[in-house]
C-alpha cells in the first residue's frame, strides 16, 4: 500500500489518515485534560487512565491502526509533495499562488515535518518511556507517567517546543480538515460552508485545548 503510485489513491489515503488521526487528536485530548485537576487527584487519575490504555487489547489495536496512519499520512505527503514540485518544475514554496490561497496551505510540507520531528521527541519521552522505561508506581500500584509528564513541563525549553509543534498542528488542521473532505468528495456548495467552518472551529479548539495544559502546568509548578 505505501508503494501505490496513483496520485488519485494516494491523496485519498492521506485524506483518510488524516481524519483518522485527527479523531485521535479528541481523545487524547480529553484524556489529557486529566491533567489540569488538582494535582493528587490528576496523578491517581491520570495513570490509571494510562493504564488502562495500556492493558486494553481494543485499544492497543486501535494504537497500531494510530501508527500505521502517523506512518501512511507521512509517506504520503512527502511522495506527492516531491510530485507535485517536480510536476511544477519549481518550488510550492516561491510560486505566486500567494494570492489566492493561504500561507498554510502552502506550506502543509513544512508544517508536518514540524510535527512528525516532534512526534518522535514526544514519543521518545512518554510513549517509549512509559512502554520500555523503569518508572515508579503511584499509590493505586499503577505506572506514574504522571510524574513525567509534570517534570517536562517544568522545563520552559520544552513548553515552548511543545507550543510551537501544537500552533504548527494547528495550521495544518486548518487547511487539512477541509481539504481531506473535498479529496473524499464532500465537496458541495451546501454544505462546503459549513464543513469550512467546522474543520476550522475543530482546528481552533484543538490548538487552544492543547495550549492550555503544558501552560497551565508550567505556571503552577512555578507558583
Amino acid at each position: 500500500m505505501i508503494f501505490i503510485k496513483n496520485s488519485v489513491t494516494r491523496k485519498n489515503l492521506m485524506a483518510i489518515t488524516g481524519l483518522f488521526l485527527s479523531f485521535f487528536l479528541i481523545i487524547h485530548l480529553l484524556g489529557n485534560l486529566q491533567l489540569l485537576l488538582p494535582a493528587a487527584e490528576a496523578q491517581l487519575q491520570y495513570n490509571s487512565y494510562s493504564h488502562l490504555l495500556g492493558g486494553n487489547i481494543v485499544i492497543k489495536l486501535v494504537s497500531y491502526v494510530l501508527y500505521l496512519c502517523i506512518l501512511l499520512h507521512s509517506i504520503d505527503a512527502i511522495y506527492l509533495s516531491f510530485k507535485k514540485r517536480k510536476a511544477n518544475g519549481t518550488s510550492y514554496s516561491y510560486d505566486r499562488r500567494g494570492r489566492a490561497s493561504s500561507w498554510y496551505s502552502r506550506n502543509m510540507m513544512a508544517l508536518g515535518i514540524i510535527i512528525f520531528v516532534f512526534l518522535v521527541i514526544h514519543f521518545k519521552d512518554f510513549w517509549y518511556h512509559y512502554k520500555f522505561g523503569e518508572l515508579p508506581v503511584d499509590t493505586n500500584g499503577n505506572k506514574d507517567l504522571y510524574t513525567i509528564v509534570v517534570v517536562a513541563f517544568e522545563q520552559l525549553w520544552y513548553v515552548v517546543l511543545y507550543i510551537v509543534a501544537i500552533l504548527a498542528l494547528g495550521y495544518h488542521l486548518l487547511h487539512g480538515v477541509f481539504s481531506a473532505h473535498r479529496t473524499m468528495g464532500i465537496y458541495h456548495p451546501m454544505y462546503n460552508r459549513i464543513i469550512n467552518i467546522a474543520g476550522k472551529s475543530f482546528a481552533v479548539i484543538i490548538t487552544i485545548g492543547y495550549i492550555i495544559i503544558p501552560l497551565f502546568l508550567y505556571f503552577n509548578l512555578q507558583s
